[in-house]
C-alpha cells in the first residue's frame, strides 16, 4: 500500500497520562477495551442541583517531589495539576524513547491547563497566603505557569505556551505544537492538558447541561448532560520525517489540523455551532488531503448533552458531504471518564492514537437507544457499541478527533496510521545480536525495584516485543541514576526470567566520581580457534577492522590470516551459544576443565594447528586486539592509559600513534617470521620471586617475566626448562609449563637482534599520544624510548615486568582495567599484584571468554558492557546500538 505524503504530516511517539480509573497510559486502553465506566459517585445525598458524580483520579495526593528536586514545603502548595503534569512530562519523553535531560535544546510544551482549585479551596481558606507569601503560592497554583514549569525542570529550550479555549484547550495546543515544528520553532514537542479540581469531591451547583444522574450518554436518546472528570494527558510529536530518520516509534500520523471560532452565528455565547464545526472539519480534511469516505473513525466532542451531540452530527454529516451510509464509527472518550475540561481533547486524541496502533475500535458506554434529534440514517455515522477489528479497505486507516469550547474556539484533526515498515527478507543474513543488555536505573532501591517490575508487565503484556528495540530504548532514552541493575538475556520470555531472579542480576550504587579505563593488551598463550567468531559475524566495526588488517598481512604472510583465526566460519554447528535456564548474572559458561588445566590438545606447545604456529599466532594476536580496541572506541570507551604484555605493547603502540597500522602489522610479521627461523625453547611459570629465580638462572634459562611477587616466568631451551621442572617439583614448587613454541623474552631471542633492529629504523616511528607503560621499566615509556629501534630490540630479549606497569599504573590514575584478548588471565594477574587496600573499588574486567568457556561471544562482552557501565562508565549507546 503506497501512502502519499504531502510533507505537513506528524508523528505522534510518545504518549503519557493519568485517567479515572487508569494510572498510565496501558490502563488506560485496557479499560477502553474492556468497555469500563469510571465515574464515581461521590456524594449520594447531594441535593438534586448538585453535583454528585466525576472521573476521579487515584492518589491525587502523591508526588514524587524528590525525584524533580522539589522541597516538601514548596511541593505542599503545589496544585496537583503542575504534580501531575511534570511527572507526566518526564514519562511521556520516557515513553518516547527519549531522556529528558539529553534532548532539550529544540523540545516545545504546549499546554492547556484548567483553573487551579487547589488555590481556591485548600490554600485560600488556610491563611497560607499570610504565612508563605502570595508570591510563591501564585507561582505554585497558577494553570500559566505549568508548561514553563516543565520546561524548566527539565532544561527544554523550544517555545512554552499556555492556551485557554475552555473544553478545546489541549487541541489547540495540539495545533499549537503541529505548527511550531513545521515552522522549525522546534524538533521535538509535548501538547497536552491537564485539569484537576482539588478536591475532587467538592459539592457544586449543578450547572446546564451537566447529567443530574452522573452518566454520559452521548447520542443515546436517554442523554441528559454530560459528568465532570479530572485527568492529564500528553502526546509527544516530531516531524514525521524526522521521526522516521531516527528510527522512533509511530504509534499515528496526525495529516491536518484546524482551528476556527464560531463568531456571534449561534443562540448565545456558550452555544456550539453546526456551521463553524462543520467548517473547522472541512478545513482540517483540506489540509491533510484526504477524501472523507477514507475517515472510518470520529472521536466526537460528545458531551452527551441534548443540544450539543445533535449539532455536532450534523456538523460532521455537513462536512463529509456524502452519500455513503453509516460506514464511519463514532465514540467519545467522555462516556468513560467524563469530561475533562482543559484535558478533554488530547484524551480523546491518545485513545484514537491507540486506536490505530491497536487496530480496533473500544466500545462506546452508556448507548442503548439513538436519539431521535440525530439522524443516523441518512449519515455517514453509527455509533460504536462493542470492540470491533478495524478493517483497512484499501486505505491506511484514518480517523478524526473533534473538540470544541465554551466561547466557541473549535478544533479538529485528522490521523492516519502510522506508515508501514520496509519489508525486511528473512532470508537475508543479519547483524542482530542474539543477546541483549537490559539496563535500568533510579534514584533509589525502591524506585529501581517498581521499574523493574514495571518492565516485567509490560514484556509480559507485549511477548512479540523486539527485545533489542526494548534494551535500545532503556540505553537511549533513560536518564542515568545512581541506583542501576543490568540484565543480560536472549528472548523476551529469558528476560523476564533474569530480572525476577536476583541470581542473573547485576546492581550497583555508583558513586558520582568519574574513572578512566585502562586498556590491558594480552600476550601470547590465549588464543584459540574460532576465538571473536561471533564478534566477527555480528559486530560491523570488529569486521571491518579485522578485515582490513587482514588485508595489509596477506601479502606479508602468504595467507587469509582470516582462515587461521576462524577455522570453522560458516560452520552454524560451531556457533557458540549458551542456554539461558538456569544461568546467573549472565549466562553460565561451561567449562572445559581439561583445556582449563593446560591438558588438551590446544594447550599443547606441539599443537599443529595453524593459530598456534608463533609466524601466524603473534599476527593474530594483533589483529584480534587491534580490532577489540576500536570495537570498545567506537563504543565510546576510550582508555586513559594503557597496558600491553610482550606483543601487546604493539598494539598499545599502535593506538597510541607511535605506530601505524600497516607498519604495526609489517613489524608484527617480520619478527613472528624472524622468531620461528629460531630454535625450539620452552617457558616455565615459576610461583618464586625475581631473586629467587635468578639464582637458578645460567647461561640456557633466562628471566621472561615478572607477573608477580612471587609469579615470575623463565624461558630456554626445552631441555633446560625440562631440569628446571623436574628441580622445582621435587621442591615441592607447583609450576606449570606454557603454551609455547620459543622461548620469548630471552637471550634465545638476541640471534635475530640486528635483522629486526634494521627492520625497526626503517619505519617512521613517532611519540606516544596516549600513555602507555613499558614492558622494559613497568614505567611509562617516553617518547625517547617509543621512537628508539634499539627499545623495540630489547623488547624482544628482555623480561616483561607486568607487575611493575600495573603497580604504577594503580599508583598514578587507579583507573578501571580492561583486559583487550582472549581470556581473562591479565586481569587475574593484574588483580593479584593490587593486593593492598584502596580508596576504589578494584575493577578488572575482560572483553571476551577464555578458550575453556563456551559461553556466547556477545553474552561475554555484553556482560562487561553492563558492569562498565554500573561502575559509573559512559556509554555511546547510539553508536552500541547502530
Amino acid at each position: 500500500m503506497v501512502v502519499e505524503q504531502n510533507g505537513l504530516e506528524v508523528a505522534v511517539i510518545g504518549l503519557a497520562g493519568r485517567f479515572p480509573g487508569s494510572r498510565n497510559i496501558d490502563e488506560f486502553w485496557q479499560n477502553l477495551v474492556a468497555g469500563r465506566e469510571f465515574i464515581s459517585v461521590f456524594s449520594e445525598d447531594a441535593q438534586t442541583n448538585q453535583v454528585k458524580a466525576a472521573g476521579l483520579l487515584d492518589d491525587i495526593d502523591c508526588f514524587d517531589a524528590s525525584f524533580f528536586d522539589i522541597n516538601p514545603r514548596d511541593a505542599e502548595i503545589m496544585d496537583p495539576q503542575h504534580r501531575f503534569f511534570l511527572e507526566c512530562a518526564w514519562e511521556a519523553l520516557e515513553n518516547a524513547g527519549y531522556d529528558p535531560k539529553q534532548e532539550s535544546d529544540t523540545v516545545g510544551v504546549y499546554a492547556g491547563v484548567g483553573k487551579s482549585t487547589y488555590f481556591q479551596y485548600n490554600l485560600f481558606p488556610n491563611g497560607l497566603q499570610e504565612t508563605m507569601g502570595i508570591f510563591p503560592i501564585w507561582l505554585a497554583s497558577e494553570k500559566d505557569y505549568v508548561p514553563t514549569r516543565v520546561s524548566y525542570k527539565l532544561d527544554l529550550k523550544g517555545p512554552s505556551i499556555s492556551v485557554g479555549t475552555a473544553c478545546s484547550s489541549s487541541l489547540v495546543a495540539v495545533n499549537l505544537a503541529y505548527r511550531g515544528l513545521l515552522s522549525g520553532e522546534c524538533d521535538m514537542a509535548l501538547a497536552a492538558g491537564v485539569s484537576i479540581k482539588a478536591p475532587q469531591s467538592a459539592k457544586t451547583l449543578c450547572p446546564e447541561g451537566v447529567s443530574p444522574d452522573g452518566h454520559c450518554r452521548a447520542f443515546d436518546a436517554s442523554a441528559n448532560g454530560t459528568v465532570g472528570g479530572n485527568g492529564v494527558g500528553i502526546v509527544v510529536l516530531k516531524r514525521l520525517s524526522d521521526a522516521l530518520d531516527d528510527g522512533d516509534h509511530i504509534y499515528a500520523v496526525l495529516k491536518g489540523i484546524a482551528v476556527n471560532n464560531d463568531g456571534a452565528l449561534k443562540v448565545s455565547y456558550t452555544a456550539p455551532s453546526e456551521q463553524a464545526q462543520s467548517q473547522v472539519i472541512q478545513s482540517a480534511q483540506l489540509m491533510a488531503e484526504v477524501e472523507p469516505e477514507t475517515i472510518t473513525y470520529i472521536e466526537t466532542h460528545g458531551t452527551g448533552t441534548e443540544m450539543g451531540d445533535p449539532i455536532e452530527i450534523a456538523a460532521l454529516t455537513q462536512a463529509f458531504a456524502t452519500d455513503k451510509k453509516g460506514y464511519c464509527a463514532l465514540g467519545s472518550v467522555k462516556t468513560n471518564i467524563g469530561h475533562l475540561d482543559a484535558a478533554a481533547g488530547v484524551a480523546g486524541l491518545i485513545k484514537t492514537v491507540l486506536c490505530l496502533e491497536h487496530k480496533c475500535i473500544p466500545p462506546i458506554v452508556n448507548f442503548e437507544t439513538p436519539s431521535p434529534k440525530i439522524d443516523f440514517d441518512n449519515s455517514p455515522f453509527y455509533v460504536n457499541t462493542q470492540l470491533s477489528e478495524w478493517q483497512a479497505n484499501g486505505t491506511p486507516r484514518r480517523a478524526a478527533v473533534s473538540s470544541f469550547g465554551f466561547g466557541g474556539t473549535n478544533a479538529h484533526v485528522v490521523l492516519e496510521e502510522a506508515p508501514q515498515e520496509d519489508w525486511v527478507d528473512p532470508e537475508q543474513p543479519t547483524r542482530h545480536r542474539p543477546w541483549q543488555l537490559l539496563v535500568l536505573s533510579a534514584k533509589t532501591n525502591e524506585a529501581l525495584d517498581q521499574i523493574t517490575e514495571n518492565l516485567v508487565q509490560y514484556l509480559q503484556q507485549n511477548p512479540e516485543v523486539d527485545l533489542g528495540d526494548v534494551a535500545y530504548t532503556l540505553q537511549r532514552g533513560r536518564q542515568n541514576f545512581p541506583h542501576k541493575r543490568t540484565v543480560v538475556a536472549q528472548s523476551v520470555e529469558d528476560a523476564i526470567a533474569a530480572l525476577q531472579n536476583p541470581k542473573r542480576v547485576l546492581n550497583a550504587e555508583q558513586a558520582m566520581q568519574h574513572r578512566s579505563i585502562a586498556f590491558m593488551f594480552t600476550g601470547l598463550g590465549t588464543q584459540y580457534e574460532d576465538m571473536a567468531k561471533e564478534l566477527y559475524r555480528l559486530e560491523p566495526v570488529f569486521t571491518e577492522q579485522v578485515d582490513s588488517c587482514c588485508q595489509i598481512l596477506t601479502p606479508l604472510l602468504g595467507l587469509d590470516l582470516r582462515a587461521v583465526i576462524f577455522p570453522s566460519q560458516g560452520d552454524a554447528s560451531a556457533e557458540t551459544s549458551s542456554s539461558p535456564t538456569d544461568q546467573e548474572a549472565t549466562p553460565t559458561p561451561k567449562i572445559n576443565l581439561r583445556q582449563m588445566l593446560g591438558r588438551d590438545r590446544q594447550s599443547s606447545s606441539n599443537d599443529p594447528s595453524a593459530l598456534n604456529q608463533t609466524h601466524l599466532t603473534q599476527p593474530a594476536i594483533f589483529v584480534l586486539e587491534y580490532a577489540l580496541a576500536k570495537l570498545w572506541q567506537s563504543w565510546g570507551i576510550y582508555p586513559s592509559s594503557m597496558v600491553g604484555y610482550s606483543i601487546g605493547e604493539y598494539v598499545a603502540a599502535t593506538l597510541a600513534g607511535v605506530l601505524s597500522l600497516e607498519a604495526a602489522l609489517t613489524l608484527v610479521a617480520k619478527r613472528a617470521e624472524m622468531i620461528a627461523q629460531l630454535p625450539a625453547g620452552a617457558m616455565l611459570a615459576v610461583p618464586l620471586t625475581e631473586e629467587a629465580v635468578n639464582l637458578l638462572l645460567n647461561e640456557r634459562l633466562s628471566l621472561s617475566a615478572v607477573n608477580g611477587v612471587s609469579q615470575c616466568v623463565v624461558a630456554g631451551e626445552p631441555d633446560a626448562i625440562d631440569q628446571l621442572q623436574a628441580q622445582l617439583l621435587d621442591q615441592g614448587q607447583a609450576c606449570r609449563r606454557l603454551q609455547s613454541s620459543h622461548a620469548f623474552h630471552s637471550h634465545m631471542m638476541e640471534t635475530i637482534v640486528p635483522e629486526f633492529r634494521a627492520l625497526v629504523a626503517g619505519f617512521d616511528l613517532q611519540p606516544p599520544t596516549i600513555p602507555y607503560l613499558s614492558n622494559l621499566t613497568g614505567t611509562w615509556i617516553t617518547p625517547e624510548q617509543a621512537t628508539s629501534p634499539d627499545y623495540w630490540t630489547q623488547h624482544l630479549c628482555q623480561p616483561v615486568r607486568f607487575a611493575d606497569q600495573v603497580q604504577t599504573l594503580w599508583r598514578d590514575q587507579q583507573p578501571i582495567l580492561l583486559e583487550i584478548g582472549a581470556g581473562q588471565t591479565l586481569s587475574s594477574l593484574a588483580l593479584q599484584c593490587l593486593d593492598e587496600p584502596a580508596t576504589v573499588e578494584k575493577i578488572a574486567l575482560a572483553s571476551l571468554r577464555h578458550a575453556y568457556e563456551s559461553q556466547s561471544d556477545t553474552a561475554f562482552i555484553l556482560d562487561t558492557v553492563a558492569q562498565l557501565w554500573l561502575a559509573g562508565i559512559e556509554m555511546d549507546w547510539s553508536a552500541f546500538s547502530a
